[in-house]
């Protein structure tokens, strides 16, 4: 198999951006409780161009860890042309959500926790490390995005 020639840092965050607006499911890895266990789960989400929302019930593993820990690492597509991005967690009630932003949820993902009998919770994952990469030639390079901040331009 021959790898396709390594995107510039410039088409890279382009694709990366792209991914995030038209994907709809990522999968979402936490660590808490004792001895800090890991957890991975698929998880549908919106990205709003700044941070992604997603939402799981408040009682499970994920939901108590995003909460206690407010942090996480998304990973987004397949293996050969992934998006991995580090994030700090905000959690959001149901209720201190603005409705629009549940609306575009609900549109996107074609589910609306506001609607289930499970407390559900929202939260807001803000990229603070974004890395984009599809084979080894495109290893070095793959952070796009450190501290919150991106480095290349649009």
């Amino acid at each position: 198999m021959t790898a396709s020639p390594a995107r510039t840092a410039r088409q890279r965050r382009q694709d990366t951006l792209r991914r995030l607006e038209q994907d709809v499911d990522a999968w979402v890895a936490t660590a808490g409780g004792e001895p800090g266990t890991p957890y991975l789960v698929p998880l549908s989400f919106l990205w709003n161009g700044s941070y992604l929302l997603c939402a799981t019930p408040a009682a499970s593993p994920t939901g108590r860890n995003l909460a206690s820990t407010g942090r996480a690492r998304v990973g987004v597509g397949p293996t050969r042309d992934v998006v991995m991005i580090d994030g700090t967690v905000e959690t959001v009630p149901p209720a201190e959500l603005p409705e629009q932003d549940a609306e575009r949820f609900a549109a996107k993902t074609g589910f609306d926790p506001r609607k289930l009998d499970t407390p559900y919770l929202y939260f807001r994952i803000r990229p603070q490390r974004v890395q984009a990469w599809r084979e080894e030639n495109e290893l070095q390079g793959r952070e796009l995005m450190r501290d919150g901040r991106w480095l290349v331009a649009d």
